[in-house]
């Protein structure tokens, strides 16, 4: 689907980007991928892994910059949304940056694909939108309604919009794995909470499932991967099993479980295989054939959250996971 297409994916020096691009370029054969980001030194770091491909493009810019989009956009056929604010205290105590990049970086993205006849866009959602606990997770839930809604904006057979959302990236940068790799020499590692839960998914999953919305969405959908859970405590004993756990509190802003699906989208959500899809309550579309898919409609009542799941990893599954991956974490 992507062979000698452009690709754009905005925020693309982050952990995501350093993930899809390689794959991208691996599996398809775009005719353009255009990394657009506004930190140049990241840019040139990252130009240095693909100086000779051609197909690798550099754009600076900002998504709250909709003249730069419009003409980064120009020719594009497929946009990653993947430029966020997302760390938990940085946006508690930046709110108004916060709600710029988030909320009116997606309308500016929104509209400017539109514009420029861009043919589908994913973007990238997190579990914090799910029931939003903190600012960070309301602006995604704003930013996902205002995706969904865009298929409205664009008309029939125009710019196609859906959303992909899961929860705690393995091994990323300024999440847990690296954060008590960092300290584990100290013998003691922080546990905000001993029953707290958290998803866990690789990037190379969240790459798959970006491709499996480009493949199969009508417009409007947010699609939510299957994933284990691991207590907190288990994460901490995988990365250092001799280091003892200092109980310190949750954080401002902080869950104590994870939560993908809530329970005011179970009438919409439908389950396949090896994922979830929520259906937009809007314009009836939750009843379309062609959305629905061959889906099994969940429960009313049904969650998806870290502490109900079925599926758990454990912590030797985990360390084989770190052990393998072990120059890579924390590193994008």
């Amino acid at each position: 689907m992507l062979n000698e297409k452009s690709i754009l994916i905005t925020g693309g020096t982050g952990s995501f980007g350093h993930a899809f691009v390689p794959m991208a370029l691996a599996k398809y054969n775009p005719r353009r991928l255009v990394i657009y980001s506004r930190d140049e030194m990241k840019q040139w770091e990252m130009a240095k892994i693909y100086g000779n491909d051609d197909r690798v493009r550099f754009f600076i810019g900002d998504v709250r910059d909709k003249d730069r989009l419009s003409r980064a956009l120009n020719g594009i056929d497929f946009v990653v949304h993947a430029a966020a604010t997302k760390i938990v205290p940085t946006a508690e105590y930046n709110p108004f940056e916060c709600v710029k990049t988030n909320v009116m970086g997606a309308m500016n993205l929104i509209d400017a694909c539109i514009d420029q006849g861009v043919k589908r866009v994913v973007a990238l959602s997190t579990d914090k939108a799910s029931s939003p606990a903190n600012l960070y997770g309301a602006t995604k839930l704003v930013s996902d309604k205002l995706f969904i809604a865009g298929n409205s904006y664009s008309g029939a057979d125009a710019t196609r919009f859906a959303v992909v959302r899961y929860g705690n990236v393995m091994g990323s940068r300024g999440s847990i794995i690296p954060f008590f790799r960092s300290i584990a020499d100290k013998g003691v590692l922080p546990i905000t909470d001993e029953r707290m839960t958290r998803f866990m998914i690789s990037l190379e999953e969240g790459v798959n499932l970006v491709w499996r919305a480009f493949e199969d969405m009508v417009g409007g959908e947010i699609y939510v991967k299957k994933i284990p859970s691991m207590k907190v405590t288990d994460v901490a004993q995988a990365v250092a099993s001799q280091a003892r756990h200092e109980i310190i509190g949750i954080r401002p802003g902080e869950k104590l479980h994870e939560q993908m699906i809530g329970p005011e989208d179970a009438l919409h959500t439908y389950e396949y295989e090896d994922y979830y899809k929520i259906l937009p309550a809007i314009h009836s579309w939750s009843q379309d054939p062609e959305r629905i898919n061959g889906g099994k409609k969940v429960a009313p009542d049904f969650t998806y959250s870290s502490d109900n799941n079925n599926d758990w990893m454990s912590v030797e599954t985990l360390r084989m996971w770190i052990d393998k991956n072990s120059d890579k974490i924390g590193k994008i």
